[in-house]
């Protein structure tokens, strides 16, 4: 099993989650995240002042799938999160050793 943790922005959420459910997948953890990359921010203008948004609004997505279906869920999320622009965000792979249903103890594949 892998969990896919994605960092994307707000505004391609919508499709990134069109997309997961055009390949089946049932369930997904979704969070609010603010950060920053190389960008490191922007300055933007509210009533005539300029002030610097040094921490970017971002959603975190998080999934945990059998590992033959994690390229097409990776290709999925980045053919629907991509602008082309800095910012659109990155994709964390991590291995994950059993899952867990806490109402009826199912453990591995059947658990997620």
């Amino acid at each position: 099993m892998t969990k896919i943790e994605a960092i994307i922005r707000p505004n391609r959420f919508e499709a990134v989650k069109e997309a997961l459910s055009d390949l089946g997948v049932e369930g997904m953890t979704v969070s609010e995240a603010r950060g920053h990359g190389r960008q490191k921010g922007h300055t933007e203008n509210y009533r005539g002042r300029e002030y610097e948004i040094s921490l970017i609004p971002k959603l975190r997505v998080e999934l945990v799938v059998m590992d033959d279906r994690v390229e097409a869920i990776v290709a999925a999320i980045i053919a629907a999160a991509a602008t082309g622009q800095i910012g659109d965000g990155k994709i964390f792979l991590f291995k994950a050793e059993d899952a867990i249903r806490i109402r009826n103890q199912e453990r591995g594949e059947i658990a997620i």
